[in-house]
């Protein structure tokens, strides 16, 4: 999970400091297997939209390794922090009790895709602050 409002974030200091009222509906997170967990979880959801845009008001999904960069090399991307598990969510103004069932309804495709090389979690899940 990358959000900067967990207190674990590396810069969760920083965006305290300057985003006082909040952090925002924008994080990112990794699945384990990979590209194929991605498309599953991707296929899977329904009210995550999946397209590249900010600031709408509709939840949206994002595979940035095949979409926003895709044209650049596998070990590029490693490099740059973008794995083939990454997915960038942005919460939009749906139901939470709606968006929460369609994160399950996605979790459990991915879990359920070609198993790939377990990713090494960058960060330690947690909760976020309400």
């Amino acid at each position: 999970m990358d959000y900067s409002g967990l207190p674990s974030h590396p810069d969760h200091d920083v965006a305290v400091r300057l985003l006082p009222r909040g952090q925002g509906a924008l994080f990112s997170f990794t699945l384990a297997g990979g590209r194929a967990a991605a498309a599953a979880f991707t296929d899977a959801v329904r009210l995550f939209t999946p397209m590249t845009h900010l600031g709408d008001v509709r939840s949206l999904v994002l595979h940035p390794a095949s979409t926003t960069h895709a044209q650049r090399a596998d070990d590029e991307l490693e490099r740059i922090g973008i794995g083939p598990g990454l997915l960038r969510l942005s919460v939009g103004l749906e139901d939470a009790a709606d968006l929460i069932a369609d994160l399950q309804r996605g979790l459990a495709a991915a879990a359920t895709a070609a198993p790939a090389a377990p990713a090494a979690p960058t960060r330690q899940l947690e909760a976020v602050p309400a």
